[in-house]
């Protein structure tokens, strides 16, 4: 118990995950709200560009669902990490969330380029 009480006292992670939770939100909304609302539309998840005519690839919906799951999952594993590694090795855990940051950011910005080639 005073395991969680000092990760959750330090202020610098606090943010980290404050900005993650944000991020995780965020990049969640945004992307269920450009779905479309239940729309059935071929969207294209994935580009190759090494295959030529067969470089894009179509997929629905549920597709850019598992990007919401990838997300949540994303923020409890790396908030669970941090956690347990916080005792032996703050600035590890620190680092963890921050990579965390840079994943959830990452996922934004490719969701974003998936749903903009539709």
């Amino acid at each position: 118990m005073q395991l969680s009480k000092k990760f959750f006292y330090d202020r610098f992670v606090l943010v980290l995950l404050s900005i993650n939770t944000f991020f995780a939100i965020v990049g969640s909304l945004f992307l269920l709200l450009r779905l479309g609302g239940g729309e059935e539309g071929s969207y294209i998840i994935s580009y190759r560009s090494n295959l030529g005519l067969d470089a894009f690839r179509a997929g629905s919906t549920i597709d850019f669902v598992y990007f919401v799951v990838l997300a949540v999952f994303v923020l409890l594993f790396h908030a669970y990490v941090a956690m347990r590694m916080y005792e032996t090795r703050k600035y590890f855990a620190i680092s963890v969330l921050t990579l965390a940051t840079l994943l959830l950011a990452l996922i934004i910005i490719v969701t974003n380029a998936l749903l903009v080639l539709r």
